[in-house]
């Protein structure tokens, strides 16, 4: 069947993705073949298609349908993430647009929203997936919310309490005021600020203004008419009606006058103690410290050593508490602005500063964090950090590119204990039940069921009834699911000896972004190790972060975003899929550019009239091969050799994007260019059948190699090439290339130089004005050691014919191919007059060139001044244009004495 004169790719794409749907082409099943496994980071089920998940999911893709292609069990899992925060902000925003309130509704109802919420949203990332040609097991799709996932996280939840890896208690935790919820550590992403800084004034207090004295000459006392005070340097001056003492360091020489005292917390009047620690840094504002054990981790710590009173200023939503008693109602940021504005008409500012600090924000709803005291769930990472650490560290499991490895060992080498629990009710519900006991204390007892919690508590309490029992109403930190998701994908938390956990676990290959190194990488190396006693991956491969052409980090509010559904439209998923891959190398930022998918685009075009080009020959079966023809099939065959042994190391070390320019030389270089100009037939003549059963052949292999990276326009020309049975496709094809040997290098170089001699002829045919139909003769000087390829020289250069001279001809043009010398005669070729033109004009600009040179070495403040390699490379310029001006003399002479 004909092929269509241009490239469809809307046609194409639909066509085939529902082909291999139908087929069941993506599915696997554990037999008795190597399996190579994949599972999907899960987006979030309230995402939509974006760059970064383009480029992701291409490289997956990408590794995915090459072990297909190499004989083995590919399996790559998709499925979701339930992404707490996140959902949950987007069912709280649609029920306010229905004028409902979160608090308006019990949990269950709540959840009923969430899930409706789900239903309808959850999916949509998937089904773009498809258009992008990702060829995941569909029919395995997970959500970290099913009903399997759920059963394994509380599982795991209720093994790590029982021991001793999970606790409960009163902690200072990153809280999100937006989300309403403690964070972990690492959802908390630090930002260089422009803020400033306040210097407040406190007051020594009353009773101890008469008391003051000049302990040393260092001292630095502020008075004025109201008495001493010292000056407190702080970026948070909405923070002092939590203030509970100021701290100075016991070292510091300038402040050791207020040793002992009392000090006024500005506005809000209490009288608060001086108290001395080295933890306060001398040099940092003036070296008093306002302490507010309530809001700052390490005044907390500095509140318990030295008992001081702990007064939480803030509510859950980020506005003043009545603790305060000032402000109350108003939001922390707006109290800052008005804090600022009262200190100062209060006389109580002494300046205010500019000053470049690191702010914390919630990583999921981008406003600062606020610390704050919380009881919550906690897990024990020392543990866990110690069996994760070793095996990457050892490349058991294998980072690329190899420097996130230092990252990686840094974290794990500094853990803290992961803050577990979540206030919010969509997400797994801590299965942890309260209850009074005999005497009527509050206790709790973890289990999986209530019923199991139920009689756990009832050996506390035997008068128990389930109504007496009441479940922590937290939810799990939604990584506390995804952790274990090379394992729940197989459910293997479950049902540990299924035959599906033992044939695909441990899976094969990572492919995520560096970000989430933390979050996720490295907690699914703990729950691997501790839940199957091995690996849950052997390579993780980083990708960059998507960035625009100016460097930019591609967001919603820069707006240079690009949608990747209408980048598919425009240029095809294979030419988008080549254009992210084109500037994707493992683990640095992708500056992408839309022009790139125009180039992916174009290269379809180029297989596709190649293609379409072979598809037009005609065979003649008396016809003998020519000799050139012999040889050109001899070279390309070794040249496959040679690029698939170089692929193959591509992606073993996973260098994914040069491995496609590899094939895309291949394709448009080598063959297009090179092979097939070899051996095309004269216009309208047929080809012997040996060369065109070998092109076909060739045509077969390149495919095979690029369909990895282009599956649509490969599985469509694959189908073309020969008579295809209902079911097959270029998926499940192997690619059989033998490895290259010394002889196949050998005449892959002597080719190169034939290429040369080639080149060699048509760039004298263009400098000298020949026209291409003009045939030309060849003058190899004293020898010819590509005689054996004179046929293809002949065919490629138009050459009539190619001699032997012991000296070249006096009109003759040379060029050199290594140390050989090649000339060929021009004498009665060339348009005399037009290459007169041409030298002349090219004679004044060198010229002019020339002049400017001179001018600049003539200038001895140049001399004087400039580096040396600068003046030696005019000089050079110098010489080398005056050599080339004398040619061109020389040259002009010749002709015009014609």
């Amino acid at each position: 069947m004909e092929l269509a004169s241009k490239y469809d790719p809307k046609e194409v794409e639909s066509k085939w993705y529902e082909y291999w749907l139908d087929h069941k082409l993506f599915s696997s099943k554990p037999d008795n073949r190597e399996p190579y496994t994949i599972v999907i980071p899960p987006p979030n089920v309230t995402g939509v298609l974006h760059m970064g998940h383009m480029l992701n999911n291409t490289i997956q893709d990408i590794l995915v349908r090459r072990a297909r292609m190499e004989g083995k069990n590919a399996c790559w899992v998709p499925g979701t993430d339930h992404a707490s925060i996140a959902t949950e902000a987007k069912v709280v925003g649609k029920l306010a647009e229905q004028g409902i309130k979160k608090t308006d509704l019990t949990r269950e109802q709540f959840l009923e929203h969430a899930w409706d919420w789900t239903r309808e949203h959850g999916g949509i990332i998937l089904k773009q997936l498809r258009k992008l040609g990702c060829s995941c097991d569909w029919d395995r799709t997970a959500f970290t919310m099913d009903e399997t996932r759920s059963k394994g996280v509380i599982k795991v939840f209720v093994d790590l309490y029982r021991k001793g890896y999970i606790y409960r208690g009163v902690r200072m935790v990153n809280w999100d005021p937006k989300a309403q919820t403690a964070l972990s550590d690492e959802e908390v992403i630090y930002k260089d600020e422009h803020s400033k800084l306040y210097y407040l004034k406190y007051y020594v207090a009353p009773e101890d203004q008469a008391s003051i004295e000049r302990k040393d000459e260092g001292n630095v006392m502020h008075k004025d008419e109201k008495g001493y005070y010292a000056v407190v340097a702080t970026t948070r001056p909405e923070t002092i009606m939590g203030d509970s003492a100021m701290c100075i360091n016991p070292e510091d020489v300038k402040n050791t006058w207020l040793k002992g005292k009392h000090v006024i917390v500005p506005l809000v009047n209490r009288v608060i103690p001086v108290i001395e620690d080295g933890y306060v840094d001398i040099q940092f504002g003036t070296g008093c410290l306002k302490v507010t054990p309530a809001h700052d981790v390490n005044d907390h710590m500095l509140g318990l050593k030295h008992h001081l009173e702990t007064i939480d200023i803030f509510n859950d939503n980020g506005t003043i508490s009545e603790a305060a008693g000032l402000y109350v109602g108003q939001d922390r940021m707006d109290v800052r602005k008005q804090i600022a504005k009262d200190l100062t008409n209060a006389g109580l500012m002494e300046k205010i500063e500019d000053y470049d600090n690191k702010v914390g924000f919630s990583e999921r709803t981008n406003v600062p964090i606020e610390p704050k005291l919380s009881t919550q769930w906690f897990l024990k990472m020392q543990h866990f950090a110690d069996i994760a650490l070793p095996p990457v560290m050892d490349d058991d499991i294998e980072f690329y590119p190899k420097k996130y490895k230092n990252t990686y060992r840094h974290w794990l080498e500094n853990i803290k204990d992961w803050c577990i629990s979540r206030q919010l009710w969509w997400g797994h519900r801590i299965p942890a039940y309260y209850f009074r006991t005999a005497d009527g204390k509050r206790d709790f007892v973890v289990a999986e069921t209530a019923e199991e919690a139920l009689k756990l508590a009832q050996e506390k309490n035997a008068s128990l009834t389930a109504a007496d029992l009441e479940q922590e109403s937290d939810c799990l930190d939604t990584w506390f699911s995804s952790w274990l998701w090379p394992i729940s994908v197989f459910d293997g938390i479950n049902h540990p000896d299924n035959a599906e956990i033992k044939y695909y676990y441990p899976t094969s290959d990572l492919v995520t972004g560096p970000d989430i190194i933390f979050f996720w990488v490295a907690r699914m190396i703990m729950a691997g190790y501790e839940y199957r006693g091995q690996m849950p991956f052997k390579h993780v491969y980083f990708t960059g972060i998507v960035r625009d052409k100016l460097g930019r980090k591609m967001s919603k509010s820069l707006g240079n975003s690009p949608d990747p559904l209408k980048l598919i439209e425009q240029y095809g998923a294979d030419g988008v899929r080549m254009g992210m891959m084109l500037s994707a190398p493992a683990g640095n930022d992708i500056l992408f550019d839309e022009s790139l998918c125009e180039q992916g685009r174009n290269f379809n075009n180029k297989i596709w009239n190649a293609f379409r080009l072979v598809q037009g020959w005609q065979t003649d079966d008396s016809l003998a091969t020519p000799e050139a023809n012999k040889q050109a099939v001899a070279w390309f065959t070794a040249k496959m050799k040679e690029v698939n042994a170089i692929m193959d190391d591509q992606f073993k070390t996973y260098r994914i994007s040069e491995a496609l320019m590899t094939v895309y030389r291949l394709f448009w270089d080598e063959f297009s260019s090179w092979y097939l100009e070899m051996v095309k037939p004269e216009y309208g003549k047929p080809i012997d059948t040996a060369t065109y059963q070998a092109t076909l052949h060739f045509f077969d292999d390149l495919l095979k190699m690029l369909h990895p990276f282009m599956p649509f326009i490969t599985e469509e020309l694959w189908q073309h090439l020969y008579d295809r049975k209902d079911g097959e496709s270029i998926m499940k094809a192997t690619l059989n290339i033998a490895a290259p040997d010394d002889d196949d290098k050998k005449l892959c170089d002597e080719m190169e130089q034939v290429k040369q001699v080639i080149s060699g002829v048509r760039t004298i045919r263009n400098q000298k004005n020949i026209a291409p139909k003009k045939a030309l003769k060849l003058q190899a000087v004293a020898a010819n050691p590509y005689a054996a390829y004179n046929d293809i020289v002949k065919k490629m250069a138009n050459v009539e014919s190619v001699e032997t001279v012991s000296d070249k001809s006096a009109d003759a043009s040379v060029f050199m191919v290594g140390t050989q010398e090649f000339a060929v005669p021009v004498g009665d070729l060339i348009d005399v007059k037009a290459e007169i033109e041409k030298q002349e004009k090219e004679l004044q600009h060198l010229e002019g060139f020339l002049a400017g040179i001179q001018k600049k070495l003539a200038n001895e403040n140049f001399i004087a001044h400039a580096p040396e390699a600068v003046v030696a490379r005019e000089r050079k310029k110098q010489q080398d244009s005056e050599e080339k001006i004398a040619a061109l003399k020389e040259s002009l002479s010749h002709l015009k004495a014609k």
